[in-house]
């Protein structure tokens, strides 16, 4: 059986980036060679432009033209080979595109396996009742700082009038208790001037007011 469809071939298959590979190889080669007919071409182009027509002339110029026709045949050759080239490089473009859009899609899918997972454990319900446990707390809070800030001693609600009054009446009472006319005399001088107890009969008050200035 092997003699007549011969063994499978244990090679590994090229990829496209060897493909690509080895067709740019062969274009590279093609190119050296036009350029060595280019080179030729341009020598045979000088001969025959200094000689005369005839035989030798004609002889020269058919060598020209196989020249030619070799060079045209390399330029498809390697027009075909660069248009396979690129073709490859195309799929090869695609084909990396198609393996990125499949690792996305991957990664999506496992990203939205893992939400579905963490989201599943989540108890909306405990959440809503958590924040109605927060918001009592908080008005508990509230009430309590209301009540160890609240004055003792003093009246809910006092009157600006009432007030008014009082702080007049009390303007009044210090005026007439600390207020000196002009008869009046001071109190630090009513013991200095005081008649002394072993006399009968007071001084008079012009004596007394002359003593009062003398000691200021």
């Amino acid at each position: 059986m092997n003699r007549l469809f011969g063994t499978k071939s244990a090679a590994p298959k090229p990829t496209l980036d060897s493909a690509i590979s080895k067709v740019d190889d062969r274009v590279a080669s093609i190119d050296v060679k036009l350029s060595a007919l280019n080179a030729e071409l341009s020598t045979y182009q000088a001969k025959l432009s200094k000689m005369r027509d005839g035989p030798g002339k004609n002889a020269l110029r058919q060598k020209a033209l196989k020249i030619l026709q070799r060079r045209k045949q390399y330029e498809g050759q390697r027009d075909q080979l660069s248009q396979q080239s690129w073709n490859m490089e195309q799929a090869g473009m695609m084909q990396d595109n198609l393996k990125n859009v499949m690792t996305t899609v991957d990664a999506m899918k496992t990203t939205t396996k893992e939400l579905k997972k963490q989201y599943g454990k989540v108890d909306i319900d405990k959440i809503e009742q958590m924040q109605d446990e927060m918001a009592d707390l908080m008005e508990v809070g509230n009430e309590i700082q209301e009540s160890i800030s609240r004055a003792y001693d003093l009246p809910e609600e006092v009157d600006e009038a009432d007030l008014d009054a009082e702080l007049e009446a009390l303007g009044e009472e210090s005026m007439f208790d600390t207020g000196i006319g002009e008869d009046a005399m001071p109190s630090f001088l009513q013991d200095e001037v005081a008649p002394p107890q072993f006399i009968d009969e007071p001084p008079e008050q012009a004596k007394v007011k002359e003593a009062a200035g003398g000691l200021g």
